[in-house]
């Protein structure tokens, strides 16, 4: 339980950011027409994708010409906006999670003209009392102990390697509990890489349930606001990891409208309830 990710500064650098044409060649046909109806300038419709279904996957769309999609029914208006729009992307990069540094920016998308948290619509979340007797929230304490007697109190500019000790045994012990309390089966992934429509990277943790990303977690040093702007990047790339597995039918469960983020500093953490569908809610201080 309290073995820590690697914290090596070389294992948390993004690697280069690849073409939007990787994403889009690794799709199928129901995934490739989904993506495509989100590019509203495109000004396609229903007619238009239905002839698309015609067996075109990502990797087939990336390959064909204007004249090759009139051959497949499109007029020439449609057929020579998905030929340019198939040349934009194989040039177009994804950006890189850490390439995020304004909170502004990230909230403008939401309508929040704002560079503080302090714009971000409240919510309140149920609560679940652990017992004092539970045994992983002793063993979490004890821990928790080991580490302050070796370490010392921790400080703001505390190395990372120390700060991931103390969150690496938070987590696990919440996982313990959580399984526990719902019955269901949660694993968690320490520096794991999600690719989304606009931006990838690895993020310091990612919680999921059987395949579906359910909880991501992003460890800043002191720098808060630039966390939470990655970690809403990182929320929107994960919804849109778990809608491209899922049947269409299933893409808007109501199981699967909310992901979970934390920002921590080691120090305090923010719980970030991300309303995918509907708008964006954050912020529970524990």
């Amino acid at each position: 339980m309290s073995t820590p990710a690697s914290s090596s500064s070389s294992v948390t650098e993004e690697k280069q950011a690849p073409t939007l044409a990787e994403l889009v060649r690794k799709y199928d046909t129901e995934n490739l027409i989904e993506f495509l109806k989100e590019q509203k300038d495109l000004q396609l419709d229903e007619t238009h994708f239905e002839i698309l279904r015609n067996e075109i996957t990502g990797r087939t769309f990336l390959k064909l010409t204007k004249e090759e999609f009139m051959q497949d029914g499109l007029k020439r208006g449609p057929a020579t906006t998905l030929a340019d729009y198939a040349k934009e992307i194989k040039e177009k990069k994804l950006r890189a999670f850490s390439s995020y540094r304004s909170l502004r920016e990230v909230l403008l998308r939401y309508d929040l003209d704002s560079d503080g948290t302090e714009s971000i619509p409240l919510f309140t979340l149920p609560t679940y009392e652990i017992q004092d007797n539970d045994k992983h929230f002793a063993h979490c304490m004890a821990e928790i102990l080991v580490r302050l007697k070796n370490y010392g109190t921790l400080l703001v500019d505390s190395l990372e390697s120390m700060r991931n000790e103390y969150v690496v045994a938070l987590l696990h012990s919440a996982l313990h509990i959580v399984r526990d309390d719902t019955q269901k089966e949660f694993n968690m992934r320490p520096q794991h890489e999600i690719t989304g429509e606009k931006s990838t990277g690895r993020v310091d943790y990612a919680i999921k349930e059987t395949e579906d990303l359910i909880c991501i977690t992003e460890d800043k040093q002191h720098k808060v606001p630039m966390g939470y702007a990655q970690n809403i990047a990182q929320l929107e790339s994960s919804f849109e990891t778990n809608k491209k597995k899922r049947k269409a039918s299933e893409a808007f469960d109501d199981d699967f409208d909310y992901l979970y983020g934390i920002v921590t500093t080691g120090k305090y953490g923010i719980l970030i309830v991300f309303l995918m569908i509907t708008s964006l809610k954050i912020i529970h201080k524990f």
